[in-house]
């Protein structure tokens, strides 16, 4: 079976979350039978097509951006060309362009969205792309979304609950290096007390600034690892309010992050807007077997964090109530270490890899056959 996923941007032009979880996708539905073919926009289109780790990235030109949305005269040609070829289309939300690439298209295959996240940040575009929007969802076979929080808590979600389905975005344990001593020595080397970690680009929704104003009152380092766009405000944010135990690593090798997370006391994630969708990071924390503190903001993240059982989920831009869970995880280690073996257990049970590889599959096969 031929599969074309479908956005603005994928591996090796970005790294995001959503280019992490198509990747995964393909990986892991290759193990049923399905073959991968990813379209999205490049600068580079010549350069960055290519074979990776069994499926093919293909590129069309980006030629501009708006408001977040790439947009491409190209990518209507090789888009249509590719869906001729495949036997269902899987989108990923949002990207506007991509609705309207799909209309032009014509192409009658099934089709599936995956849907990532609401239009956050662009709200005001949101009334113009509303009637868009509605006809795209409407008119796909399937919408997936990523946990059971995030279906209940979108009001556009809501409206196609009937033909939505759940499938918790999987990592794969095994892509992910094993830290080496000397990897353990360079952790030891960067922070020797104990210490709570960060990972993740350093986006306005992380909810970091409100992590910084906390640390004054933890009672352990809090290690950031990660660049981004907020970068510079909050390492001037850690100096002004003088708290020396906020630790900037920027980018890091894969082998170093292991290694952070397995030394650190637990993982907090202070996402605070609703633009955290789900959080990749707090699957990789529970993986490898770490208590997680996060907030409650009506998504994934408290799917994945499961409060008072693989951690604790606090008001969001509350510092006060940050600080005193970060320090209840130093003060309470036997409390804590249970949260980390439950944390795991649940990776086990709904976040491998194997486990989103076999549901994709299984509704791609469910969609053929539906419209044939």
């Amino acid at each position: 079976m031929k599969v074309l996923h479908f956005f603005k941007t994928y591996w090796p032009d970005t790294f995001g979350g959503v280019e992490r979880t198509i990747h995964a996708i393909a990986e892991s539905t290759a193990r049923h039978g399905v073959e991968t073919q990813v379209l999205s926009l490049s600068r580079k289109p010549e350069e960055h097509t290519q074979r990776l780790d069994g499926h093919m990235a293909v590129k069309a030109r980006l030629d501009f951006e708006l408001a977040s949305t790439g947009f491409s005269r190209e990518a209507f040609r090789k888009f249509r060309m590719l869906a001729r070829q495949a036997d269902l289309v899987h989108y990923h939300f949002p990207w506007p362009f991509m609705d309207i690439v799909h209309f032009q298209s014509g192409h009658g295959k099934p089709a599936v969205v995956t849907y990532h996240s609401d239009i956050v940040k662009q709200r005001l575009i949101l009334p113009f792309y509303r009637p868009l929007m509605t006809r795209f969802l409407r008119g796909v076979d399937a919408i997936v979304a990523t946990s059971p929080n995030y279906l209940d808590s979108s009001p556009v979600l809501r409206a196609f609950k009937a033909k939505s389905k759940v499938i918790p975005i999987g990592i794969d344990e095994g892509a992910y290096p094993v830290p080496s001593e000397a990897d353990d020595a360079w952790c030891r080397s960067v922070v020797s007390e104990l210490f709570v970690l960060f990972v993740g680009v350093l986006r306005y929704y992380k909810g970091l600034d409100v992590l910084i104003h906390a640390a004054g009152k933890t009672r352990c380092k809090i290690v950031i690892a990660g660049s981004g766009p907020v970068e510079r405000e909050l390492k001037q944010q850690a100096k002004t309010l003088g708290h020396d135990n906020v630790i900037f690593l920027g980018e890091i090798a894969e082998p170093h992050k292991m290694a952070l997370l397995r030394n650190c006391l637990g993982f907090v994630f202070p996402s605070n807007q609703r633009s955290e969708a789900y959080g990749l990071s707090l699957a990789e924390a529970a993986m490898c077997s770490k208590p997680m503190i996060s907030c409650e903001i009506g998504t994934g993240t408290s799917y994945v964090n499961e409060a008072g059982r693989t951690g604790l989920v606090v008001t969001p831009s509350d510092p006060v109530q940050l600080a005193e869970a970060i320090n209840r995880l130093v003060e309470q280690p036997t409390e804590a270490a249970k949260w980390g073996r439950a944390a795991r257990a649940r990776y086990v049970r709904l976040f491998t890899a194997d486990r989103m590889g076999k549901s994709y599959a299984e509704l791609y096969r469910q969609l053929e056959v539906r419209n044939h």
